[in-house]
Formats: C-alpha cells, structure tokens, sequence
C-alpha cells in the first residue's frame, strides 16, 4: 500500500516550506514528493516552449539531467501535461517510459512497471511536472486522487516561488538570464560543473556591455555556443550575428570579406558585394579564429574596430557602421603578440574582457550529463524508443580525458548510438531499450597510462547496478543502502547530523524522520 495519511501531507507541506529557503531548493522539492510517496525515482521538470527540462532527480542515472524532453515526442509526457490533473498510468501501458533502463540499481533493460505524473499549473499555465516511477506494478494504485491533487498544488506554488526566488538571487549577481540559458535548447550550455558555472556568471556580467570580447579555449570547448549566448543576452539580440571563420578565407579575400568591395575592384570582382561589418551593422560580428587573420588585414581590422568605420575594397568613400566584436582563437594571443604573429595594439583593443573556456577534463561531474543530452539527441534523429547509457560506459567516459573535448564527446556518442541500434536489431529478442555499452564507444585515443585507470573505473562499476537472476526484496534492499549511506555519512560528520544532512544534500528535519523510519537512533547535538 502507498496511501498518503493527513500527516505525510502535513510534513510534505513543512518540508516544501522549508525547501525555497534552501541553497539546493529544488533537490529539496524532490526529495519532500519521495519522502511522501514510496517510488524508486522522482523528476521535477519545469516547462518552456512545449519542452520538459529535468531540473532535480532522484533514483535514475545521472546522465537524465542532460536530457531534454520535447512533449510531443514522449506520449506519457504528453498525456501527464494535457490536463490538469495527476495521471497513473496502468503496468501493462503500451506507452513508452521516458525513463525506461534508467533506474538506478537495475539492469538497463528493465522497464519501469508503475509511472505516476502530476502536472504543476499555476494560474493556469503549466509551470512544469513531477514524474514517479517505480520497477514494481501497483505502486500507485492506491493512492487517493484528491491527496495528490494537493500534493501537485502545494508543489506548483512551491516551484513557482523557488524560481522566483531563484531569479532574484541570479539578479543580484549580475545573471539575469541564466535560467533563459537554461531553457533555451538551441543556446544551452549543458553543465553544472564550478567551472561551467564561473563562465555563465562572466557571461551575465558582460553580455550586456558593448564591450569586445575575447573567448579562449581549446578546439571543440564551445566558443560559438558562448559568443551566440553573449549576443542573445545583449542588447543587440534582436539584430543579427554574423558569422566568420577567419581560417576559412584565402588571405587576398580576407579584407574583401569583412568591409565588402565594389565590381571591378579586382579580378573576379564582377559585382558590388557587402561586407560582413555592414551584415552586422546594429548587431554582432563574431570573428572565430582570429589568431590566423594575417598581419596585413590586423591593422584595417583595428581601424574598422576603434573608429567603427569601414572601407569597400575599390571604393574612397568611407561608411559608419555600429557593430559588437566578439572573437575566438584557440591561440594563446600574447604568446603570438610576443612572437610578432599577432599585433598587440589589436590584442589589447580584443581583449578588453577576455573569457576563458574550459576544457571538458576540467569540468567535474559534467559528462553524464552532456553524454545524456548528445544521446537523447541522437535518439530523435535515429527514430529509437529509448537510448541510455550502461553505468559501465558512463565510467569510461568520465575517466577519459577528452582531448577533442565537448566536439569529440558528441562524435563518440553519435557512433556509439548507431552500433548500439545495429546490435539491438540483431537482438533475437528484441527491447524497446537501446543501450550503450563500452564495447560501442570507439575512437577514443586512450594513452597507455590511462588504460588500467578505465579499466578499473569499468570492473569498479557498482554491482547494484547489475539484478540478479534470483528474486529480490526491492524494499529491504534500498532501506539497506539508504542505512549504510545515513551511517557513513554520521560517520564522516564525526556524528553531526546537520552535517550529515548536507552531505546527503538532504534538510535535517527530513534526514531525521528517514532515519528513525529506517531504525537509526537519532541524537541531538552538542553544541559547544
């Protein structure tokens, strides 16, 4: 039975008044629906543009955070945010789970049997969802449908204030955009990792200035998706960006291509052409691989920069123009200032607000979830039911150390989808799920000295992840692994409580209560 009482919706009203005021606000939210309602997983989305956005889970593989879910595409998605009441559906659905392999401690062919969601509505708009999964059919059944009326209304209003509340601190932080960023799929930087954070915060701070701005990185870090993002935020969003590849113009057309010519200005020159500072007027010009523009072009290129004026090629007349420089290089500039490739009198006007890229090796904890986001991706363009990735290939991919990064990441998951998908219609009995296994991601340039490390984080892959052929008590084994993890953590803390609840990234108040649930003594703390 999971019957909801008075007093669980009394402490899941205490705990969602408790989360807004939290750091982690939205763990906080999910973590109150599961201590509510026994599930094995809890998602919270939130809506935009007829899209679902994880923002906090519980239960399933990490890599779902990466994930994006158009509503259309996800027919039990779709059918929990046609209306505006909690949907159940039944264990025999012949609809697909959006979560199907991904619950956590279960083989990744095993789909979900009880799927429960509840639409968030405020004022009548749809703000987002909670979606509650479990591998045993029936879960479900029993709970009264006015208790999770209560529960969807009480988690709407607490979702809705939590973002408002998140809003006001992005604002006092210069990042009034970052949850536009978030929602955005076409401009989304994937990623939750300090180092992808710092650069979203450099980005808020100086997307609204008109100053230039040069973008650092290494090849494939993603230097377009943040120029595209610096003009998005700007206030030139609604004029164009145009773009430019400086290694990909011959030398003699390079000044062609960037102040235009007149017809007969050189050979081949049959008609008036406009440049693309002129394409860019109002707007952005976004320069990439500015460390190959040759040194005769730099100095026409500083003039056009300090007095915003442009000279056609072939032409005296002189043209004002009201443009934005952002620019690339995956160079490092002074060394090329130092060795008289780059000028420095450009490199200083270019650099008034230099950002630097990190590299994916650098980003901690974000490759789950852009392998989610590249796999649900290629999941659409494949035509596939489900696509996830093995907990075994999602520990190769973190111990790897990407030096193509984010680009050869996308690359391997896209060939790793389709060995997977070929394997799987080779399958004699064959499953709606598609998985990646190690065996499918090939191409890695993996160096003798990372070998045994990626061997070891496979064969170190939790054996939780892996069921056993024999029956098992699903029940007593996670209120097993929920008391080892309460009592390493009191170890940890040296027995505080409080500490053990931010460890667990839990409130006090809800670690508690599992505790005594679980049979563990809680005691109060010495306060010195």
């Amino acid at each position: 039975m999971n019957q909801v009482s008075n007093n669980a919706l009394l402490s899941f009203a205490l705990d969602l008044a408790s989360a807004v005021t939290q750091p982690n606000r939205f763990e906080q939210l999910v973590y109150a629906v599961r201590a509510t309602i026994n599930c094995d997983a809890v998602v919270l989305l939130i809506h935009n543009n007829a899209v679902l956005t994880p923002i906090a889970q519980r239960g399933l593989s990490e890599d779902l955070m990466g994930r994006r879910f158009t509503i259309a595409e996800h027919p039990r998605l779709k059918a929990i945010c046609g209306g505006h009441y909690p949907v159940r559906f039944a264990a025999d659905s012949p609809l697909p789970d959006p979560y199907d392999g991904m619950v956590l401690g279960h083989d990744e062919q095993l789909r979900v049997h009880s799927c429960m969601g509840v639409p968030l509505y405020l004022e009548g708009k749809l703000i987002g969802a909670v979606t509650l999964d479990s591998i045993l059919p029936g879960v479900f059944d029993d709970i009264d449908a006015r208790a999770l009326e209560i529960i969807g209304t009480m988690a709407a209003m607490t979702l809705n204030t939590a973002i408002l509340m998140e809003q006001l601190e992005n604002k006092s932080q210069h990042a009034q955009h970052v949850l536009k960023v978030l929602s955005e799929q076409t401009l989304e930087m994937i990623g939750q990792s300090k180092a992808i954070q710092e650069l979203k915060q450099s980005i808020d701070l100086v997307a609204p200035s008109d100053f230039a701005i040069l973008i650092e990185g290494e090849t494939g870090v993603g230097k377009e998706l943040v120029a595209r993002a610096l003009h998005e935020h700007s206030s030139r969003f609604e004029a164009p960006m145009v773009y430019v590849n400086c290694a990909a113009i011959p030398h003699h057309l390079i000044e062609s291509e960037l102040f235009g010519h007149v017809k007969g200005a050189f050979t081949g020159a049959d008609r008036d052409r406009q440049g693309k500072f002129l394409l860019a007027d109002g707007g952005t010009l976004f320069l990439d691989e500015i460390g190959e523009l040759p040194l005769e072009v730099q100095g026409s290129l500083l003039r056009a920069i300090q007095n915003q004026e442009i000279q056609a090629v072939g032409k005296d007349q002189i043209r004002k123009v009201d443009v934005r420089i952002i620019v690339a290089t995956n160079r490092h500039l002074e060394t090329e200032v130092a060795e008289h490739r780059f000028r420095a009198d450009l490199f200083h006007r270019l650099s008034v607000f230099p950002i630097k890229v990190p590299a994916l090796r650098d980003r901690q904890g974000d490759v789950p979830l852009l392998a989610g986001f590249f796999a649900e991706r290629f999941r659409r363009k494949l035509g596939l039911q489900q696509l996830t990735l093995s907990p075994s290939a999602i520990n190769l991919l973190e111990t790897y150390h990407w030096p193509g990064n984010v680009r050869e990441l996308e690359h391997v998951i896209s060939r790793a989808a389709l060995f997977a998908k070929a394997e799987s219609a080779k399958d004699e009995r064959p499953t709606s799920i598609t998985v990646i296994s190690p065996a499918h991601l090939t191409g890695l340039q993996i160096e003798k000295s990372d070998k045994e490390k990626i061997q070891r984080a496979i064969e170190h892959t939790p054996k939780d992840a892996i069921i056993s052929n024999e029956p098992i008590d699903l029940r007593e084994k996670t209120e097993t692994y929920q008391r080892d993890m309460i009592r390493q953590a009191l170890e940890v803390t040296e027995g505080n409580w409080t500490k053990a609840a931010q460890h667990l990234s839990m409130d006090r108040a809800n670690l508690a209560r599992l505790a005594k649930r679980l049979g563990i003594r809680v005691t109060k703390e010495v306060r010195s």
